[in-house]
């Protein structure tokens, strides 16, 4: 689908895949509603918006509470007259201590934002962009939804979840005209990273997976969810790109 001219909504955007998604989408010409639990980062990714002279406007929530979830795409329409483009990103980490010591509500929250907004966040979407004819749903799911995270193996579950829930959502493109994708980071330089620890320090597993991998940046994630929005096929789960051969082919894409 074009951009240019669209309207966006981008969970988890103050920081991270997040901020870089929705400053790639409004370099596309979409105007774009931010959302994000946090209000100075979330307003800072709106003021990026507009000094590169594109159009935003910042929704405090927590994705993990419907009401607050819908109230982010009720403003979509409040402030820019409807919504065509969602991508369901906000994500957490438990961090430490890790599994199998990990805080039982830190698990029930993880759960609750990394899958439960990515459902109930594609349900809202047909109610907003239904209505218009259709439009796009990029999820945000993860490497890890294929390659066991042994530290955080809730997280590998709920992004498995993602990837699943965004199969099954093809139907979507032909009853009501929205596509729904994922993309699948593998380790991404974000401030997200430092939280898989005690907040400040990465936790071990980190350092092993980026010594495999490497790092990717927020961009290079934005420029795949741009891309999925414009021309994914409904039900794709996408990799940023070729993993290592030692790795092997993860799975279908």
């Amino acid at each position: 689908m074009e951009i240019d001219g669209k309207v966006a909504l981008v969970t988890g955007a103050g920081s991270g895949i997040g901020r870089a998604a929705a400053l790639a989408l409004a370099g596309e010409g979409a105007a774009v509603v931010v959302g994000d639990i946090a209000e100075g980062p979330g307003r800072e990714t709106v003021g990026l918006i507009e000094d590169a002279g594109g159009r935003a406007a910042f929704v405090p929530g927590d994705v993990s509470d419907p009401k607050q979830l819908a109230a982010m795409f009720d403003a979509a329409a409040k402030e820019f007259g409807g919504l065509d483009i969602v991508h369901n990103n906000a994500g957490i980490v438990c961090g430490a201590p890790l599994w199998p010591d990990t805080d039982p509500a830190a698990l029930f929250r993880q759960v609750a934002v990394n899958l439960g907004a990515v459902v109930v966040g594609t349900r809202l979407a047909v109610d907003h962009l239904g209505p218009r004819g259709g439009g796009a749903v990029v999820n945000t799911a993860s490497l890890a939804a294929v390659f066991p995270l042994e530290a955080e193996p809730a997280y590998s579950a709920t992004k498995a979840g993602v990837v699943m829930f965004t199969r099954a959502c093809a139907g979507l493109e032909q009853s009501h005209g929205i596509r729904v994708t994922a993309v699948l980071p593998a380790l991404v330089d974000t401030p997200l990273l430092d939280k898989t620890g005690d907040g400040v320090t990465a936790a071990d597993w980190v350092g092993m997976a980026r010594g495999l991998l490497g790092l990717q940046s927020a961009d290079d994630v934005a420029a795949v969810v741009v891309d999925l929005v414009r021309q994914g096929t409904a039900g794709e789960h996408r990799f940023v790109e070729e993993l290592p051969t030692v790795l092997g082919d993860a799975s279908p894409r």
